[in-house]
């Protein structure tokens, strides 16, 4: 038993401690084995025999040494022992959580303590200067770039403890390290700040691939082929995987040595260390480090990117988080000042106060008042995070960690493979049994060829042809701008059943209009001239914003900016609203208590002339509980706009005492925001994006169920919905009562009502559309009801980021694959927790793929990648991370620059990767040329996506302002996984045929020659690589693809179609005996066309071409046959090929291919058998495929309705 971990990346840990080498299993076993080989079957048995016993030793022991390589599991079990002490322990074997990488085997390392310093483990307390009794070392391990460290007792490792959680009292006291010993054990703690990627060799690199599964089982084919006399195309097909592995290799350090470029700004900063401030590079802070963080000021000076994730305690910033989230609104940051000293920090609710690493500081505002002064005038951090642990780190690990080799279905594929090497065994063994029941044939040769029909099974290119689908995907969305950070997750886009949308900023546009304001007079219309509203509501909705000033340019939320402009005011640098016309009172800003999703309000306090004013705006429903007097049609008034689509907002105020102006700037929230006076609606228009609707009724016409999930209102959300066809019938809203806080199913018009009752909600669900707010999502959570109704719900509103989560697992739970498209800001969490994330950045539009041609131009998409596919060569500078390399900042003129990068893209044309000339080629070159195209297509790695092209916020990126790229990611994805089906199928039915004639036909002595054997690899690598690069429709389907290679469909199409192909062949090679019957052929002689040769290669071929003809799957998911033109012409050129072999018209192609004549009436015989067997399986094929659909998943639970159980629905006039 293992011991447990603390975290997300690791699931369990496994100690060992390594034995001596003599008493290894890969070791002792074998001398004992070695040495009674010597001393009884040496001497016993014949030379020849003995040689065999040795070299089966010696490949077993080969083997068992290279499963200690291969399995982690293998290599605890015989070269360590288990310990359960982990002071005995020497290593520890971590076992990751899914999709965080595979099994490792990590050292253990000790770490001395300092006197006084704090253990990790257990507790986020990493403040050095906080004295705990601690043991006087740390034991720990690294895993994929994060430190674990043991906690005794706990009994568990955890990762290692940064001052992330602290109460802001603590860190307001803070000063930094006391001493320079203590900051020197802050660094042997948690090390440098510093992104240090290993940088192995070539050499290194190549031992590494030169020891994997499929390149020794390679190895061990080609030494399979060179007995049996294949000389020379063993030897080039060896040299050729040298090549393909050599490539693979430099791809690898090409791509590790640009991660290596993005590195921490090592700009020098002010920290205060020792009780002064001394000059440190950025490389050198630590956790606890008090630093001075700003831009700097000066002519020419640029915005300073953030070296670590920090908690600003005086000043405030202007920040650009456009690297890490997409949003491209600068963001600003307060400190914390204004909180409760005793409230604990939470960096993911407390956002606006920490400065996060990788992001710019466009202009900073210092605190003179504070007690510790900045030397440089910057703002006052403490250093939470360094190095890995930092924001800018974490994306950094994704990125490094997602280009490991990917494919879909593995499990699947190796249970699959089982099943084609059982087959395979099956044959081999036949093979076996009827060789030695004749004595004249060689043992040699009879085990030889057994050898053949068991690793026929496996073809060499396997580990492209599993990739190449879900890569091929890769490189498309690349091209549509479109970047996946977790490859693994691009089967799950073609699986996807539910698809779940933000509203505001993903459905809806940026651009907010200011429609007017309700007034608080009980007049019910909408004033849309500013000059007729009161001065009180002009400088709530002048004043009361999160806008900043930067670069002579107000910038921030549009539906601020929308306010500001809709009254005609302006906002300047020193944070004064003035209005442009002069008739109103300029109103100064003193502080600032931002929105909270978890509050749904925000709020300042101002001063006009020269009293203190509290303006507050929110929520209605929030603002509703804070007023000292609600008027009678208050909520009749908001949803009277909600139920039109607008987005209302509550204005209120009060006048605060007079007080100082430092005062003003620490007075807490609560006093703020209790006690208001209502002062009317503020009404913005949200209009539609141009194709939301047509996107999303485009999802829900392919068998996708739709949700909204959003945190506005939810009537405005109802409304929108039924715009973009999220809802379709009445919609009924769970809506508490105020009285006894029971729940009603209420329509928008307040027509119908009916008592909320668990028991009624799947009756309720077959006749309306469902919308649950936040408070209602609570109560399903307190009564167990979430799987119950969550699944049944189209529209979700009033819900805090955490709740997005929470709707997410359920959905997750109830066994839906989910889709969630947000902007990557409040929707963090949802993101994550869907099986398709996509994080929209609303950055500039990518440029359009054509399906017409596959040499479309990169030049305008911001993509570059180290694959022979996309060829970037940059121009930049080296230092990704420095001034000049960051993307994300803004331009002087405050736009937008999302990739901030000058590079030229190139892609290889399809046309030239598939078209090998194949005129008088030598064995050894028609090899050559197969893996260079190979090479040229894929390299079996996915494209290496940048800083700038992916966002922490979800596993996809899109750089676009639609939520466009969901169907093309649904559409690769429904692509990938009928396109790993096919070569599945394809792939056991060669199998099958392949053991079947090494089996039963090498007893008759039919065997290939070695120019045909090249002509059959040739064939079936340039099938694989055409079926893998056809394009998806542009249309979505109703039609689902099969999720999975266990099907009835997939085992009957697979067993007909192989005993059509079999029924097919020895037709044929009996057909081939009826002309020859004299002739006699030797199982174990040397090569010599003859006819049985000849018809049993054409045969093969034939059914290797029918395979892939007849399981090509088209419509309605990718191109059809005749769309596909690589595909279309080369089956076109593989028929005249048959029939000019057939007619002998070539005679020198025949004896170049060392093919015989065929009679004539026999030749088009076999072509007309050959048509049957592929009309036959054509016919066989599709009709399982109409008798066996893949399975559409049922969102709505039907059962039969009972009326009565619902006629309690009262309507209300």
């Amino acid at each position: 038993m293992g011991v447990a971990a603390v975290g997300k990346v690791v699931k369990d840990v496994e100690l060992y401690k390594w034995r001596s080498r003599l008493w290894r299993l890969d070791v002792w076993p074998f001398l004992g084995l070695y040495a009674g080989w010597a001393l009884m079957i040496a001497t016993r048995l014949g030379s020849t025999d003995a040689a065999i016993v040795l070299v089966a030793l010696a490949m077993l022991h080969m083997l068992t040494f290279l499963f200690s390589v291969w399995s982690v599991d293998f290599r605890c079990f015989s070269q360590a022992s288990k310990v359960t002490d982990i002071r005995q322990a020497d290593v520890c074997k971590v076992i990751p959580a899914k999709f965080s990488g595979s099994k490792h085997v990590v050292p253990l390392q000790l770490r001395k303590l300092t006197a006084g310093e704090t253990r990790s483990g257990g507790r986020d307390n990493g403040l050095l200067s906080n004295y705990l009794s601690a043991e006087s070392e740390e034991i720990g391990f690294d895993f994929r770039k994060q430190r674990f460290t043991y906690s005794r007792g706990l009994n568990k490792f955890c990762k290692l403890d940064y001052p992330t959680k602290e109460t802001f009292g603590t860190y307001l006291k803070c000063t930094g390290h006391g001493s320079e010993a203590k900051a020197v054990a802050g660094t042997e703690k948690w090390g440098k700040n510093m992104f240090e990627f290993p940088q192995p060799t070539f050499t290194k690199l190549m031992k590494e691939h030169c020891m994997e599964p499929f390149f020794v089982f390679q190895v061990f084919c080609v030494g399979l082929w060179c007995l049996d006399d294949y000389w020379l195309y063993s030897v080039f097909t060896l040299f050729m995987l040298l090549m393909f592995e050599s490539i693979v290799v430099d791809s690898r350090i090409r791509t590790l040595s640009e991660l290596r470029r993005v590195r921490v700004d090592s700009q020098t900063l002010m920290v205060h260390r020792g009780g002064k401030w001394v000059k440190l590079s950025g490389m050198d802070l630590i956790p606890g480090d008090v630093v001075s963080i700003g831009r700097p000021t000066g002519v020419g000076s640029e915005e300073r990117t953030v070296p670590a994730d920090m908690l600003l305690i005086a000043g405030s910033a202007i920040t650009n988080e456009a690297l890490l989230t997409g949003e491209s609104t600068p963001q600003w940051k307060g400190s914390i000042l204004s909180r409760e000293p005793e409230e604990r920090l939470s960096i993911r609710r407390d956002k606006n106060h920490v400065l996060f690493g990788g992001t710019k500081i466009l202009q900073h505002t210092p605190d003179k008042t504070g007690t510790l002064k900045t030397p440089d005038g910057g703002c006052v951090a403490v250093v939470l995070r360094t190095g890995f642990e930092t924001s800018k780190g974490k994306l950094m690990r994704t990125i490094l960690f997602s280009t490991e080799r990917v494919s879909a279905n593995n499990w699947e594929s190796a249970v699959f493979i089982l099943f084609l090497v059982f087959f395979a065994i099956i044959a081999a063994g036949y093979v076996l049994l009827k060789g030695l029941e004749d004595s004249t044939r060689s043992k040699y040769q009879l085990l030889l060829n057994c050898s053949f029909i068991i690793t026929s099974v496996i073809p060499p290119e396997l580990p492209m042809e599993l990739s190449i689908a879900v890569n091929t995907s890769l490189i498309a969305l690349a091209r549509q701008g479109i970047y996946c950070t977790e490859p693994f997750r691009i089967p799950f886009g073609g699986k996807v059943d539910v698809c779940c949308f933000d509203k505001t900023g993903t459905l809806t546009s940026d651009d907010m209009e200011f429609r007017g304001v309700v007034g608080a007079d009980g007049n019910q219309n909408l004033e849309t001239e500013p000059s007729k509203l009161t001065a009180i509501t002009m400088q709530i909705l002048a004043a009361c914003h999160a806008l900043v000033f930067v670069d002579g340019k107000t910038v921030g939320d549009p539906l601020e900016k929308a306010a500001l402009k809709g009254i005609d005011w302006i906002y300047t640098s020193d944070e004064k609203a003035v209005s442009r016309k002069g008739t109103g009172q300029p109103i100064q800003i003193m502080q600032r208590h931002h929105f909270a999703s978890h509050l749904k309000r925000m709020a300042v306090i101002a001063r006009s002339g020269g009293t203190f004013l509290a303006l507050v705006k929110g929520a209605p429903e929030t603002i509703q509980e804070r007023l000292t007097n609600v008027p009678s049609d208050y909520v009749d008034t908001y949803k009277q706009y909600t139920r039109q689509g607008s987005r209302v907002l509550a204005l209120a105020y009060k006048v605060l005492p007079d007080m100082a102006v430092s005062e003003s700037r620490i007075v807490d929230r609560e006093t703020v925001e209790n006690g208001l006076t209502f002062a009317g609606f503020a009404v913005f228009a949200c209009p539609l994006r141009s194709d939301s609707g047509e996107v999303l009724e485009e999802l829900r016409s392919s068998s996708h169920d739709l949700v909204m999930i959003t945190g506005d209102q939810a009537l405005t959300a109802c409304y929108v919905a039924a715009q973009v066809h999220i809802v379709t019938r009445p919609v009924l809203v769970l809506t508490q009562r105020s009285g006894d806080g029971q729940f009603d199913w209420l329509s928008p018009d307040e027509k119908v009502k009916m008592a909320y009752n668990k028991d009624e909600v799947l009756e309720v669900a077959e006749i309306y559309d469902l919308c649950i707010a936040g408070d209602g999502l609570g109560m399903l959570q307190r009564t167990n009801a979430l799987e119950l109704v969550v699944p049944l719900t189209q529209v979700f509103a009033r819900v805090a980021p955490d709740q997005k989560e929470l709707i997410l697992t359920t959905l997750k739970a109830v066994g839906r694959t989910t889709l969630m498209c947000g902007d990557g800001t409040n929707d963090v969490g949802a993101l994550k927790q869907a099986h398709a994330g996509v994080a929209l950045l609303n950055a500039i539009p990518p440029a359009k793929a054509s399906n017409a041609s596959a040499t479309d131009s990169l030049a305008d998409t911001p993509v570059e990648a180290s694959t022979p596919v996309v060829k970037a060569k940059s121009k930049r500078k080296s230092g990704i991370a420095g001034s000049q390399g960051l993307s994300g900042a803004l331009t002087p003129s405050g736009s937008s620059s999302v990739v901030n990068r000058t590079h030229k893209v190139g892609i290889v044309p399809a046309a030239d990767q598939l078209s090998p000339s194949s005129r008088q080629l030598t064995p050894a070159q028609i090899k050559a040329n197969e893996w260079k195209n190979l090479l040229e297509v894929d390299d079996g790695r996915a494209p290496v996506v940048k800083l700038g092209d992916a966002s922490m916020a979800a596993p996809f990126t899109a750089k676009h302002s639609s939520v466009r790229p969901t169907t093309d990611i649904i559409r690769q994805g429904r692509s990938t996984l009928v396109t790993t089906l096919q070569m599945f199928k394809i792939l056991g039915l060669n199998c099958l045929a392949t053991a079947y004639v090494l089996s039963v036909m090498y007893l008759d002595g039919v065997k290939l020659g070695d120019m045909q054997l090249t002509i059959s690899g040739l064939c079936s690598a340039t099938f694989f690589l055409i079926i893998s690069h056809a394009r998806p429709l542009d249309s979505l389907s109703a039609q689902r693809p099969y999720s999975n290679i266990f099907s009835p469909y997939v085992f009957l199409s697979l067993l007909g179609q192989f005993a059509i192909h079999i029924t097919f062949l020895i037709t044929a090679v009996k057909g081939a005996r009826a002309f020859m019957p004299d002739e006699c052929v030797e199982p174990e002689s040397q090569f010599t066309p003859n006819l049985v040769n000849t018809v049993s290669f054409m045969a093969s071929m034939m059914i290797q071409v029918a395979t892939f003809a007849v399981n090509y799957i088209g419509h309605p998911f990718n191109q059809s046959i005749l769309e596909n033109k690589p595909f279309f012409y080369y089956l076109s050129l593989a028929a005249i090929f048959f029939t000019a072999v057939l007619s002998d018209l070539f005679r020198g192609l025949n004896d170049w291919l060392r093919l015989v004549p065929l009679p004539k009436p026999f030749g088009h015989q076999l072509l007309l058998m050959a048509f049957g067997m592929v009309v036959s399986c054509y016919v066989l094929e599709h009709s399982l495929r109409w008798l066996f659909p893949a399975k559409t998943s049922v969102s709505r639970p039907r059962q039969r309705r009972r009326p009565s159980r619902i006629s309690g629905a009262k309507k209300l006039k």
